[in-house]
């Protein structure tokens, strides 16, 4: 069943007559006559008749700006997590302890997420292109510090301000998701942007083969940094700005006696000619703007605070859960182990083979791409068995199989670390582990975003805050645990435990998802956070 979206050039623009019912999360998608559709069901949201909306974007303005924004949260978590590798050379370069030493790995990523309490209200209030533009030349400049440190300290201070700087490329990918893309879209290109998010752990791959070429460790910042600037001039040139006020634009009020006005252009919808005042669509230089749109009505430390109260709806708190305790998991706990597992007894092997374990994330991922469109499939399958009416829980279905393949990769790997078995099954754990945590980082999210119509960005900010702070915790102490305690209880017991724990709350959410979304649209923390939409998704 493809999405079909039907092309749209200088005389059309997208219409629906799709909205959402009382209860977040329950969308009428039934097609009117005129509409356009995709999976043959109404578009949501609902854009205005104006070309500079970006939801009326052409398919190849649209798809470049998630690959930019895609391929930077590949390349800011890579920058963190890539020099697992470098734990041991630090630890003796600076004549520190690994676990010290592993703090310059734990505590950029911390800045990581706690960065998205300045940077989203930032781009709320003056826009997410300058915003992005400025997130980058601070990546790109924490980088190149990095590179020319000399001592512990000044190392961490660089990671930490690469680490801080970089923090929008977690909450702006799914904003701009939001913003550009329509409802029957978004599992396929969250989950996009969450193979590059995933695929960022493969930078210790390359990162242990420089030690090799002979050097050394600050030729990764010296790549990352070329890579971070060519970024910043294709954000530049191709990232529009996408905050739009789609309530600004409603049909009523377009003007229909100055049909003269310059800029008003005539268009067709369906077969009836309606003269409507649409702006032209603006030019490739004023697109090139670095001011964005300053909406003076956002509250600043307001929005900040206000965030916090997202820890409360349960739909967001899934999402804080699942991906703390698997960026905790698999990108710190299995990063910091694997290359010191791998150059001991029994398995003796060069520390430029450390990295490798990145085949397994390579092999995980990639085994999961094919399944990135099939949420959206599921809930477009579910929406026409129900008559138009789109469920937010339809999409959850395909997670099934992931809920107990991730957690049986976490216990297959900690039981190869106790009992040093045949190397393989490193990789095999990791593929598995891998491949289920792709299914959950994308379709909570998109669940989430779907059944909690409230304002995405201040949801983003508790979702960063919170599972960073929580893989903080499982990846900071991850190494002193495991010497006291044993790999199979602290990885195959407690962490496969903890995680299958919050992958069987999937079961919850399938069944009684529609009662909590209904008794959460009731409480006084939904009428707090319909009080705070910036984002206007209908007329």
């Amino acid at each position: 069943m493809a999405s079909k979206i039907e092309a749209h050039g200088r005389g059309h623009l997208i219409h629906s007559h799709a909205h959402e019912e009382n209860i977040p999360g329950t969308v009428n998608l039934k097609a009117a006559e005129g509409d356009d559709t995709g999976y043959g069901q109404a578009l949501f949201p609902v854009p205005a008749e104006d070309p500079n909306d970006p939801l009326q974007w052409s398919n190849f303005k649209k798809t470049m700006i998630l690959i930019i924004c895609s391929f930077y949260s590949f390349l800011a978590n890579g920058a963190l997590i890539g020099p697992s590798p470098y734990i041991d050379i630090w630890s003796g370069e600076f004549g520190i302890t690994p676990t010290e030493a592993s703090g310059l790995v734990s505590y950029p990523n911390l800045a990581f997420g706690f960065g998205s309490l300045i940077f989203v209200p930032m781009y709320l209030k003056f826009g997410r292109r300058p915003v992005m533009l400025f997130s980058l030349l601070t990546f790109a400049g924490g980088l190149i510090g990095a590179s020319r440190c000399t001592t512990f300290e000044g190392l961490m201070a660089a990671r930490v301000i690469h680490g801080f700087g970089s923090c929008v490329c977690e909450a702006l990918p799914v904003q701009l998701v939001n913003d550009i893309f329509f409802l029957h879209e978004r599992g396929k290109r969250i989950g996009y942007y969450t193979v590059c998010l995933c695929l960022g752990t493969f930078a210790a791959l390359p990162a242990g083969y420089m030690l090799s070429a002979g050097y050394g460790w600050r030729l990764f910042f010296y790549v990352y940094f070329a890579f971070a600037m060519a970024l910043f001039i294709l954000a530049f040139f191709f990232v529009e700005e996408t905050s739009y006020d789609r309530n600004a634009f409603a049909p009523s009020s377009a003007s229909q006696s100055e049909p003269e006005k310059e800029g008003i252009q005539e268009v067709e919808k369906g077969t009836q000619q309606t003269d409507l005042a649409v702006p032209s669509r603006k030019s490739f230089m004023q697109t090139l703007s670095l001011w964005g749109r300053v909406d003076s009505d956002v509250p600043f430390f307001a929005t900040m605070i206000r965030s916090f109260t997202y820890f409360l709806v349960p739909q967001s708190l899934w999402v804080i859960t699942t991906f703390g305790i698997n960026i905790g998991l698999s990108a710190l706990a299995f990063s910091y182990t694997f290359p010191i597992l791998i150059v001991n007894p029994p398995y003796n092997w060069a520390v430029t083979n450390s990295g490798l374990f990145s085949i397994a994330a390579v092999v995980g991922y990639g085994l999961a791409i094919p399944f990135t469109s099939s949420s959206d499939r599921l809930a477009a399958y579910f929406t026409k068995r129900n008559d138009g009416m789109r469920e937010a829980e339809m999409r959850l279905g395909v997670m099934l199989p992931a809920m107990l393949i991730g957690p049986a990769g976490i216990v297959l790997y900690g039981m190869t670390a106790e009992r040093g078995l045949h190397w393989i099954c490193f990789f095999i754990g990791g593929a598995m582990n891998f491949w289920g945590a792709y299914f959950f980082f994308s379709f909570t999210l998109a669940y989430a975003v779907d059944s909690y119509y409230a304002n995405t960005s201040e949801m983003l900010i508790a979702m960063n805050l919170g599972k960073q702070a929580i893989s903080f915790g499982f990846g900071l102490k991850v190494l002193e645990w495991v010497l006291e305690s044993g790999y199979a209880t602290v990885m195959s017991g407690i962490f496969g435990g903890v995680l299958l724990a919050n992958n069987l709350v999937l079961l919850i959410f399938m069944f009684q998802g529609k009662r909590i979304r209904r008794f959460m649209s009731e409480t006084w923390l939904a009428k707090l956070h319909f009080r705070s939409i910036r984002e206007v998704t209908t007329h």
